[in-house]
């Protein structure tokens, strides 16, 4: 990417996620070098794809931020959950350190310098940035706006009904947000290709379909490792998920053992919960009271949100390659 267009583009990122508070120091420091790596590729569709998932994740994140801060608990203080928090270096890392990583092993290959997308033999490298793209913007799209559904939630694993904000959950609403999320990566990739000649329209709108269903593919594959190695807590007293602050683990007290009651504590009475379990100092409920009302509804508590995210994000990546690969 040439410097002249890379220079005053990272500029202008930036300086809209400082803004508009989309990032926090940490966040913002790490989208800058992200940034500046994929302004290296020699192509401008890396940072393409990474300017529109930002700017896309962030608008879907901010639909409806009233609404979707009612849905779930704040690990931190145990009230509404701010969906609109700003991201974190962990959260950008586990979103576009995939792609910066391939940006980098392809400076040096012929891929990289390679005037054309061949159908004969393409850019592994630039496969790999495009499905991982594909993929977190579906599956921040199918979150974002999932949560909004209607109809509640089913865990992927069991088809169980679910609290929405529930890792594995999904909706109907939430898979087909998910592809549109993947087809707006999938607009600029046909755009900014630089395709060789033998490429039809027709063929060109399949991988463009090809693109979409993918990320969707993601969106899935991300529902499924959450439902399996991510653990989902259920505040007792009120039936809503607990977020972790930046993707974290969500805090579960000791004494707090996962049974059938993490699925009852979902339709138990509230009113009586609370005079069961929480204690008060001062008049508000402490830490430790809140520790005490979770329990784990689903999921093992093996990785947090943004392990989840990089484990989806690789796979999606290197199995796009892999299928290219094979075919090729």
């Amino acid at each position: 990417m040439h410097p002249v267009i890379a220079v005053p583009a990272i500029i202008a990122i930036v300086y809209r996620a400082y803004s508009h508070k989309s990032l926090t120091p940490s966040g913002l420091a790490i989208a800058t070098l992200t940034a500046i790596v994929h302004s290296l590729h020699p192509s401008s569709l890396p940072f393409t794809l990474l300017g529109v998932f930002f700017l896309a994740g962030t608008a879907a994140t901010k639909v409806k931020h009233d609404i979707k801060s009612t849905l779930t608990l704040s690990s931190t203080t145990g009230s509404p959950a701010s969906q609109a928090a700003p991201r974190n270096h962990i959260q950008v890392l586990a979103n576009s350190g995939v792609a910066a990583l391939l940006v980098l092993l392809s400076l040096n290959t012929r891929a990289a310098r390679r005037e054309c997308f061949s159908k004969a033999s393409p850019d592994i490298f630039m496969v790999g940035i495009i499905a991982n793209y594909a993929a977190v913007a579906a599956d921040t799209f199918s979150s974002e706006l999932g949560i909004l559904s209607k109809t509640k939630p089913r865990l992927i694993t069991t088809l169980q009904s679910v609290p929405p904000g529930t890792n594995g959950g999904v909706t109907f609403a939430g898979l087909i947000a998910g592809l549109g999320g993947a087809a707006i990566i999938a607009v600029p990739s046909l755009l900014l290709l630089d395709f060789c000649s033998g490429w039809g329209l027709g063929e060109k709108a399949l991988l463009g379909l090809a693109i979409a269903l993918w990320g969707a593919l993601g969106s899935l594959l991300d529902s499924l490792l959450g439902a399996l190695l991510q653990a989902s807590v259920v505040d007792r007293r009120t039936g809503k998920i607990v977020e972790g602050e930046g993707g974290e683990k969500v805090l579960v007290s000791t004494s707090t053992q996962r049974t059938k009651a993490g699925a009852e504590a979902i339709h138990r009475d509230k009113s009586k919960d609370e005079g069961l379990h929480k204690r008060r100092d001062n008049g508000k409920t402490t830490e430790s009271d809140n520790h005490e009302s979770r329990t784990i509804l689903s999921g093992m508590d093996i990785m947090d949100n943004n392990q989840i995210n990089v484990l989806m994000a690789t796979t999606m990546s290197l199995g796009a390659i892999s299928v290219v690969k094979a075919f090729k």
